[in-house]
């Protein structure tokens, strides 16, 4: 913990020290690296401040936004809605749940801090900036709705994550025909980022999130491969089932025990959980 922070600090704040070091680097990192045309000032200080997403091409972009890709008022009142509902659940549900049953308060908790910041805030902040004729996502797109594993994280979960390691990551090997392996990558260079951040701040349960992203690009080879494909794992409801076990089912090793005790419950506590 002291590489990142003093010893002092409590671990969830170690967590956010991370993470945002994390996003700075990349934030950085597209933003340095991406020739744009000539774009006022401040349109470059909104995108390193002001927008979580990674894709500073389209940020940027001098382009007219057309009118049908601006936010209608029922994706405002959508998103407001996810906002509300993660409010509800962190205030709301999480309370009730036992004490003793500190896994499962954890990860409520959890469930409702990502559906307001990830699905709510987020998503508002895109809405935003399509009305004001900027083209930004939103970087959620309908999770649930995945028939593969492949489709869930690479066109569904935290789109900012996908476009910054598909650029940087992904496309460098696939250029040079090495598809496959700029895949493994991704899912290797998840996992030890989400250690950095999860595992690290929690002093313990180190190379279980790693382990956990591992588990997804091996849940993506099957679907991919000739067995998969006769099994149906890539699309369907059978690739709903698939996906959904591959995604959640080895999450304890990416939401560990370690995380929810130091990190998550001490958090939830300084939000006013009670």
């Amino acid at each position: 913990m002291s590489l990142f922070a003093p010893n002092t600090w409590p671990p969830w704040i170690v967590m956010w020290a991370v993470a945002g070091l994390i996003f700075v680097a990349c934030k950085a990192l597209t933003w340095l690296g991406t020739p744009t045309p000539p774009t006022p000032a401040w349109r470059h200080v909104a995108y390193l401040v002001a927008w979580p997403g990674l894709d500073a091409r389209a940020f940027l972009s001098t382009r007219p936004l057309l009118r049908e890709q601006r936010p209608a008022f029922g994706e405002w009142v959508f998103a407001v809605a996810k906002l509300t509902f993660g409010a509800a659940v962190v205030w709301g549900v999480t309370p009730l749940i036992p004490s003793d049953a500190g896994v499962l308060r954890g990860w409520v908790g959890m469930l409702g801090v990502v559906f307001i910041l990830h699905f709510g805030v987020f998503h508002l902040l895109s809405c935003a900036w399509r009305a004001a004729g900027i083209d930004v996502k939103p970087l959620m797109n309908w999770p649930l709705l995945a028939v593969s594993v492949s489709e869930f994280w690479g066109k569904r979960w935290n789109l900012a994550f996908r476009d910054i390691t598909h650029r940087f990551v992904f496309r460098p090997f696939a250029s040079r025909g090495r598809a496959r392996v700029g895949v493994a990558a991704v899912f290797i260079l998840s996992g030890v980022i989400h250690d950095l951040v999860i595992s690290v701040p929690a002093g313990g349960w180190y190379g279980g999130p790693t382990l956990y992203f591992v588990a997804q690009w091996l849940g993506l080879l099957a679907a991919k491969s000739l067995f998969g494909k006769r099994l149906g794992l890539g699309e369907g409801w059978r690739g709903r089932l698939f996906t959904a076990i591959v995604v959640v089912g080895p999450a304890y090793l990416l939401f560990h025990p370690a995380f929810v005790f130091r990190v998550v419950l001490p958090f939830l506590n300084v939000l006013g959980v009670g």
